[in-house]
């Protein structure tokens, strides 16, 4: 965040990565939402984004190209967001994203993962389960409902979760990326000097992803999520459930946490702008930044 003078502040995030899908198209769109989730996960709006790729020009067609740019140009349309310019390399493996700016109007009304207060509900606006679905897609074993679900939730924007919850007024709030779930809330934790209860059984979940997760599939990268956490989980916590929460998203949805008086304003709010909102737990005291799971 970089504060101007006029009061407002610019928000500046980049993210690019390599193909989780197997359509171009979609991996676009996903790249894109992925991209602009970060700024909107701070109350910020989207102005302009600057186009990330790496492809290898002597493997893969320009014409594949064209759908990938298609799809993140129609996303970040979709968003308001102008693409201003960007840059290419020739690259052995195929990369894609954005680099994104956006503007708050005040700084007061920039939104952290760091005011999370005692009390405060947890708000999810996504259901789980990507980077399984992701390592299935890898495999050919993914069925294809589970697989376009997927790909739906990750290409869909977090803009009216995020306007919801700037309307609202909202303590702390951060979207679900790498990390996982338990990740990226073990970060508001620490940032807020505050610890958590988690209700496992109403963390949302895509359909067909626990099947997938029993089948074996779980991708590499969330080990480092599990390790990384796993130390200040409190509880008698299922395996499986565990490997849920720290299961790494791409373009997951935003976790907001909300002072109780306000949570049914930000439940309709989010509800009137068609997103479903699911609460998952709530912020208790203890600076130790610990996450019961019941």
């Amino acid at each position: 965040m970089y504060r101007l003078s006029d009061g407002r502040a610019l928000v500046q995030t980049v993210d690019f990565f390599t193909p989780i899908v197997d359509d171009p198209y979609d991996w676009g769109r996903i790249a894109a939402a992925n991209a602009l989730s970060d700024v909107y996960a701070m109350g910020a709006e989207p102005l302009t984004a600057l186009q990330l790729v790496g492809w290898p020009r002597g493997e893969i067609p320009f014409s594949v190209l064209e759908e990938v740019v298609r799809g993140g140009a129609d996303v970040m349309a979709e968003a308001g967001c102008v693409i201003v310019g960007g840059h290419s390399i020739d690259d052995r493996e195929p990369k894609y994203g954005f680099a994104v700016t956006g503007t708050v109007e005040t700084v007061d009304r920039l939104v952290t993962n760091a005011g999370g207060r005692p009390g405060d509900r947890l708000v999810l606006t996504k259901p789980l389960g990507m980077g399984i679905v992701a390592t299935a897609l890898k495999a050919g074993r993914c069925p294809p409902e589970v697989a376009r679900a997927a790909v739906e939730t990750m290409a869909a924007l977090n803009d009216r979760a995020a306007r919801a919850m700037t309307q609202v007024g909202v303590d702390a709030a951060t979207d679900i990326t790498g990390f996982g779930l338990a990740g990226h809330l073990r970060e508001m934790l620490a940032a807020s000097g505050v610890s958590t209860v988690v209700r496992a059984e109403a963390v949302p979940v895509i359909d067909g992803v626990a099947e997938l997760l029993s089948e074996g599939f779980w991708p590499g990268g969330s080990d480092r999520n599990l390790e990384s956490v796993r130390p200040h989980v409190v509880g008698d916590v299922a395996e499986e459930t565990l490997r849920l929460l720290c299961d790494a998203q791409t373009s997951g949805g935003l976790l907001i946490a909300v002072a109780p008086e306000r949570l049914s304003d930000l439940v309709a709010a989010l509800s009137e702008r068609g997103v479903r909102a699911t609460v998952v737990g709530e912020l208790v005291d203890g600076a130790e930044a610990t996450i019961r799971i019941v």
